[in-house]
Parts: structure tokens; sequence; C-alpha cells
């Protein structure tokens, strides 16, 4: 067993038992990855199980590693503090990465100044600040700040402004408009401006409808005692109150204060989305990009994503919809409540939960909505990159050994149901990009297994490659071909992907084997370990997680997958054996006997129930149910 692991393995009896944190270092003590276990010994014996049994990736970060260490500490609790500590300090490349590169706008209330201030700003480090966000778009954000000041008139002026009209004796614009009360010239004491100050930070953190009724109860009293100038003053005020109520649509009830946490992940990045919801209202908007190194499943993927949401200055708010529950819930919410006290000074649990009904689910629902997005947004800005294509290009060249960039790739799937219905897809990638123009769709007949589906595919499309329709070097003009073959599909490729491993590869080599093609390299992207494989390799190549060339070849890949799933559902559709069998009660056995029974799929279509009855084994209300189906 030995002798099939790494040669740093430990021995057993040298780990401890107890909770603690473990490091992976390479060579050059660079820290590689960074985990945390309740019993260290039971976790790190599953990283030095035989390298054949581990997957792939955690097969990479083992055997680049050339030592593994830990520290011991007295709780579960303490081990996630330890691990976050040190994911924050070293940025382990094989821990989760966050691609965060934003600062997000928050809206901030300077309480702690002498005469506090509202603004813009994308730092969390003003001393004594109240801060409300982080929202998407600051232009949003300064509209709501703009209506705002029309019912709490507090300073929004810079500090050299303030100075400056307070040396004048002249207030500025904003002063003069009425969307500042002008502290600086002594219409309202500082007391009194800090009580706007508070007021505006109370309405943000949730208070609305009490605002809005006060507003409304003094607006019926000036007009009673006839005072009309203030109760116009005060409709006003209302008025911007309403008018950015509106914009933060009514989603929950008004005591609810919650963030929702929306993931959409694949095999190599996530999409997160947070909204911040308070006092039942949308209050702010947060999304990233995680990239995935290791094979995280999603309550892992929610462990890290809620570490990086709020291992800042952000502070949790006292519950969290999740969509899983990770394994250390208990111990992620003690951590969530130490958070929320070291940001805010507020006590009280943080609870995790997954939203299951009600319209705290419907939320969730939209927040995972929003996240399904923005990994698509993701994947299309990703792919239309120039720079990033061509890097890819050039990584699968170096990575497959071949001698010129692969201009040209054709990636090949098959699906089917059962064994039934089989049919192949061909989808074109020219300079990193889809050419849908060329994709091609092929049906199998008969075929024992996928390897042999990927032959026959592979024979028929051979076939037809042209040696006189050649790649040009801008892969943008083809040279016809003389024999009158349409030239998209005798347009020689440079490249063949299939989706599978070695056995679909091998299947993919012995087709270019009998046709005598030498000149068109041949690979397979194996599903979930996103391995390349080569003909004839025992091991497959291993491409960085996070590279440019790995995320063309699983959108290849996917978009292969998705064009033959596409073909199959329309042929099923359309094959009568299906439809029957679709049928509850009318098994394989029942289809055969009642194609052989009627001779063609016209003449059962154009029987009776009667007559379907009088088939042995079917009886009238199964007869019954099979006519009504035929006809639908």
């Amino acid at each position: 067993m030995a002798e099939n692991t790494v040669s740093y393995r430990p021995k057993a009896g040298e780990i401890p038992t107890q909770p603690g944190v473990y490091r992976f270092r390479d060579p050059q003590g660079r820290i590689l990855y960074v985990g945390k276990a309740k019993n260290l010994r039971a976790r790190l014996s599953n990283y030095f199980a035989p390298l054949p049994s581990l997957h792939e990736r955690t097969r990479r970060m083992v055997t680049t590693a050339a030592s593994v260490e830990w520290t011991v500490v007295g709780s579960e609790f303490e081990a996630l503090q330890l691990e976050f500590t040190w994911i924050k300090e070293f940025d382990p490349p094989f821990n989760v990465q966050f691609r965060d590169d934003k600062s997000y706008p928050y809206l901030a209330i300077t309480l702690g100044d002498d005469v506090p201030r509202v603004m813009v700003t994308r730092t969390k480090s003003i001393k004594g600040a109240r801060y409300f966000g982080p929202y998407t778009k600051v232009w949003a954000i300064r509209e709501t700040v703009d209506l705002m000041l029309k019912a709490f008139p507090m300073r929004s002026c810079s500090d050299s402004t303030y100075k400056r009209a307070e040396q004048a004796g002249r207030p500025c614009l904003l002063g003069d408009i009425g969307k500042c009360a002008a502290p600086c010239v002594g219409r309202v004491t500082k007391e009194e401006h800090k009580s706007i100050a508070l007021d505006f930070a109370s309405f943000m953190a949730g208070q609305d409808t009490r605002y809005v009724a006060l507003l409304t109860e003094r607006m019926m009293t000036a007009a009673a005692e006839q005072d009309y100038e203030s109760a116009a003053r005060l409709r006003d005020q209302r008025s911007a109150l309403e008018t950015v109520l509106s914009k933060n649509s009514i989603v929950l009830s008004d005591s609810v204060d919650v963030d929702i946490i929306g993931i959409a992940h694949d095999e190599l990045a996530a999409a997160v989305q947070q909204f911040v919801v308070r006092g039942g209202r949308i209050r702010g908007v947060r999304g990233w990009v995680v990239d995935k190194e290791l094979d995280v499943e999603l309550p892992e993927l929610v462990e890290s994503v809620l570490q990086n949401a709020y291992g800042d200055d952000s502070e949790p708010p006292r519950r969290i919809i999740v969509p899983a529950l990770p394994e250390d819930t208990s111990e992620l919410e003690l951590w969530l409540a130490g958070r929320r006290w070291e940001t805010s000074g507020s006590h009280g649990k943080v609870a995790l939960q997954v939203a299951k009904r009600g319209d705290l689910a419907s939320l969730a629902q939209t927040v995972e909505t929003n996240a399904k997005h923005a990994l698509m947004l993701y994947k299309t800005r990703r792919s239309g990159d120039f720079v990033a294509r061509s890097q890819a290009l050039a990584d699968i060249q170096e990575a497959l050994g071949m001698p010129d960039a692969p201009l040209r790739m054709e990636c090949y799937d098959v699906s089917h149901l059962s064994g039934t219905n089989i049919v192949a897809s061909m989808v074109v990638f020219e300079d990193g990009l889809p050419r849908k123009d060329q994709y091609r769709r092929f049906s199998i007949p008969e075929s024992t297994d996928d390897t042999e589906s990927i032959y026959q595919t592979l024979r028929r499309r051979l076939a037809h490659i042209s040696e006189e329709a050649v790649v040009s070097d801008s892969a943008e003009e083809l040279t016809a071909p003389r024999d009158g073959t349409s030239r998209r599909f005798a347009y020689r490729p440079n490249l063949l992907v299939v989706d599978g491993g070695q056995p679909q590869v091998q299947a993919a080599a012995r087709a270019l084997r009998e046709l005598g093609i030498t000149d068109i390299h041949l690979c397979g992207i194996a599903k979930r370990l996103e391995e390349i494989w080569l003909p004839d390799s025992d091991y497959p190549v291993i491409l960085p997680r996070n590279s440019d060339a790995l995320f063309l070849f699983q959108r290849m890949r996917d978009e292969a997958h998705r064009f033959a799933i596409t073909y199959q559902r329309q042929r099923r559709k359309r094959d009568i054996g299906t439809v029957l069998s679709d049928i509850p009660g009318v098994g394989a056995s029942r289809v055969k006997l009642l194609l052989k029974e009627f001779g063609s799929v016209t003449r059962l279509k154009a029987a009776s129930a009667e007559q379907i009855a009088e088939i042995r084994g079917i009886g009238p209300v199964l007869a019954e149910t099979i006519h009504r189906r035929l006809r639908e």
C-alpha cells in the first residue's frame, strides 16, 4: 500500500485524533491547501489512500505537495476559525479561489462625526460609520440618496466644502434648495442635525412605514392648522420616501432581516448571488465568481462562500438562507455570531437555514435564477475574450504536443435512451468560437455500446473529409473541394475531441487508423474529473482547473452534449416504440408484439381500440389507452 502513495505519508499513529487544521506544502514550502477536521487522523487518511483511487484533482494536489503538517486545536469551532485565518493569510492555490475583484459601493452615514455626513463609498474602514448595502450600481444608490435628502436633509458635502461654507457664513447650493438643513451656518444645531442623520439611518435599516406614517400625521396636523407651507414641505418629503420605497419593492414582512445566498456551479466555476433584505425589502445585491480547484460539493462550497461574504467588515444578519447546509453548520453559526459582534457589537445567534416553502423559498429561487444567469454570463464573456481564446488555443497546442494551434476543433457526443434511439452530435469550434451553421447530427441504427457508436460516427464523418479542403491561416476562408461535397463538411479539422475517456478515444483512433488519416490529432475529455485523454496513453493530461484551455474543452463538451440530447428527444417524439413504451403497462415485449401483429406503424395507428384489445395480453382498458395515445 505504501508503494502506491506519496513518500511523505506520515504513519497513522503519528496523526492525532483531535480536531485541528492541516496544511499541505510544496518543495519550496509554499502552502498549497488548508483544511480542517474534527478528527485529523480520519481526514488525512483519505488523502493517503492509493493514488489511483483518489479523485484526479486531489491526486494532483497530493503529488504536487512535498509535506503535510497539522495543528491541534480544542474544538471544531476553533478549527473553523484557524482555517479561515490561514486561508485569508496564505491564499492557497488548491482552496476555493474567489474572483471577486470588484469593490461594491455602500451607502455610509458617518455617525461618529461631530456633524454626520451621508456618502457613497467603496471602503468600509470609516470609524463610527453606519453602512448599508452593498449595491451593484453607483448611479442607483446616488439616486436613492438624492431622493432621501428631500425627506432627511442632512449633510452630504465634503469636509472642505463644509468648512468653506462655515467660514463664509453662506450655505452651499444643497442648503439653498432644501436638501441640507445647513448646520454649517447654524440653521439647525449640531444635535438637531445628528437627529436627522439618525432618522436617515433608521429609515435605511428598515423603519420605513413608521416614517411615512409620521410624516402623514404631521402633514395633516399642519394642514388643519392652516400652515400650508409646512404641509406642502411634509407632503414632498413623504412623496420622496414613497418613491424610494417603490424602487425597493416589498417582498417580505417589514420585520424580516435576512441575507439570501444563491449558488450556480459546474465542474470548474460557481457564481454566487447575495441578496441583502432589511425591513422586508431588498437593500443590496452582491455577486461574485468562484474558481473550483478541488472537487467541492455544494455544502462545502456554501461554507467557503460564507467565509468570503462575511470575512471582512460585513455584518451577518440573524438569519441567512443558503441552498444547502454545510456539515459543520453549528460551528459556522457560532463563527458568524462572533463576526456579528466584531463588526457591529450586536449580540445574538445567527441561524443558517434552507428555505423550503413560503415567500423566503420563492425569493431564494429568484436569487438562484440570478446566480444561474451570472454563471452563464461569466462563461459567455470569458469565451468572447479574444486574448483568453488565443491563450486557450496556445495552451491546447502545447498540452497535446500539436505542431500548430487547433484553429478548427470538432467535438462528438453520443446520446441514447436505454440503448434505443441512438444519435450522435458533431459541434464545430473555429478560433475558439462555435460555428453552429456547421454542426452535424448522426442517427445510428444499431450499436453495442458508446464506443461502437463513436467509431461509427467518426467513420462516417471522416469519409467526407477532402484533402483539398484545408484550414487557412485565419480559419475564415475555406477552400472548396472539387468533387461537389459540401465544403463545410469536407473542411479538415486540426483536432477531434470525443466526450469520454480512454475507451472512447481508442474507438475514435481505430476509425482514424482504418481510414489512413495520420495528420488529425485526437483527444477525449472525461466527465466530472475533467481529464484529457490521448490515444495509447496510460495517464491523462491534466490542465489547470482555472485555465482557459480546460474551460474551452468543457464548453465544447457541453455544447456537443446539448446538441445530441436535443436531437435524441426529437427522434423520441417521432418513434412509435418510444411512444408505446411510455404508456404504463406496455413494456418492450408488448411493443414488439403489437408491431408484429399489425405489421406496420401505419396499420397500428389506423386500428380501433377493439382491434387492439384482441391481441393476447392486452385488455380493453389498456387497448383504449393505447388507441388514445397514438392519436394525441
